[in-house]
């Protein structure tokens, strides 16, 4: 899921927003502000509730927002690397760059966020109680709603099966038990598949008796649920598939690059790599890499800056850039390897060629994409194996 905006960092870790989140706001909107609110404490004006509606849509995606960040903080502490958080239709998601190294960590991890949820929960139940002393009003329906949205999002994420963070408790626990990861995942997904199934039987079922909104939701939540849960379990197998396979094997070796220090006005009139690429790394005068730009970032340039603004100013500078030495194992990218081009990956040898003092400038060797893996997979199903490119 890719976010359509930023928000910025929080704890150093990149937060997006995708545009369904606008979905969600409606939907609240709908309910609370339109119906729950008017019939608890009527008589308070249509922009009132709308208001308090929208205050509550902004405290819900906070609410996951945190769960989210628990996620990711805990991963970093357990030393799994994070790249971004985005938050979407049906909740966040947060991009680890490779897997939980051992069972403990990934138990950690996933019990984060549904532990930080009840805390939520607990919290707003708190201020529920406050409120009511204070006789505050349609602001107790507010907190009381999300003290039980926050319970039910730590209820239903601890549900063992995945993509939830439940099933990877679960997993956790099988992988501690077998010392198999990938049976363990195998296991996981065939419950999430289930679970998510079973969650659309029942949402049709409910709405087709009842005619209750919200059991459509409950079914669109199910489905998505067992489509991840298939996918992760795809996922798994691929890994399997891969591992052991050096990045070398995959990699596009020798790709365009551009240099740093060009406009980009004059990279958009050459005829050469700028418009071919999606994706290109950038290098510095000496030709060490030193970013990645993507061609939707310098079609992004309004006009009048295209003489003025360099490559260097708009690129994703190389910290933030995954990366990974040729020898590499294939399977420990996956994770982090998605279709947009600013995730494409780039094979770096670190210990490249004299950089004119005592040390080693790193040498761009290749780059790797969802495409490159692809071409991989397919040699190793065909029952053969050999170089990239």
């Amino acid at each position: 899921m890719r976010a359509t905006f930023w928000l910025g960092r929080i704890a150093g870790v990149r937060v997006g927003v995708h545009w369904s989140v606008a979905v969600i706001f409606a939907v609240i909107a709908l309910g609370l502000g339109a119906e729950r609110l008017p019939d608890a404490y009527p008589g308070r004006g249509a922009l009132g509730y709308t208001l308090l509606a929208l205050l509550a849509g902004l405290l819900f995606w906070a609410s996951l927002l945190v769960h989210e960040l628990a996620h990711a903080l805990v991963a970093r502490r357990s030393g799994v690397p994070v790249d971004e958080i985005t938050l979407w239709l049906l909740g966040g998601a947060t991009r680890t760059r490779r897997e939980a190294p051992d069972p403990g960590s990934e138990f950690r991890i996933a019990a984060a966020g549904p532990a930080t949820s009840l805390g939520l929960g607990v919290l707003f139940t708190a201020l529920t109680w406050l409120l009511v002393a204070a006789d505050a009003g349609p602001l107790v329906e507010v907190a009381a709603w999300l003290a039980v949205i926050n319970f039910l999002l730590a209820l239903f994420n601890a549900f063992p099966a995945a993509p939830l963070d439940g099933g990877r408790v679960l997993r956790a626990a099988l992988w501690r038990r077998s010392g198999d990861r990938p049976r363990a995942t195998a296991q996981t997904s065939t419950a999430g598949q289930a679970f998510g199934w079973l969650l659309v039987v029942v949402g049709l079922v409910v709405f087709l008796w009842t005619g209750a909104f919200g059991a459509v939701w409950l079914a669109l939540v199910g489905w998505f649920v067992a489509g991840a849960a298939a996918l992760e379990g795809q996922a798994s197998r691929t890994r399997q598939l891969l591992a052991g396979v050096p990045v070398r094997e995959s990699m596009t070796p020798g790709p365009a690059t551009v240099p740093a220090d060009e406009t980009v006005g004059g990279l958009l009139s050459e005829t050469g790599p700028a418009l071919d690429h999606p994706a290109l790394p950038v290098v510095g005068r000496d030709g060490t890499p030193v970013g990645l730009v993507t061609r939707e970032m310098l079609r992004n340039v309004p006009v009048e800056k295209h003489r003025t603004l360099t490559v260097a100013e708009i690129m994703v500078p190389l910290d933030e850039v995954r990366t990974t030495p040729p020898d590499g194992d294939l399977a420990e990218l996956l994770p982090s390897i998605d279709p947009g081009p600013e995730h494409r990956v780039l094979v770096i040898d670190r210990n490249g060629r004299p950089d004119g003092g005592n040390g080693r400038a790193p040498r761009l060797l290749g780059i790797v994409s969802p495409s490159d893996v692809n071409r991989t997979i397919s040699r190793l199903t065909g029952g053969h194996r050999q170089p990239a490119g």
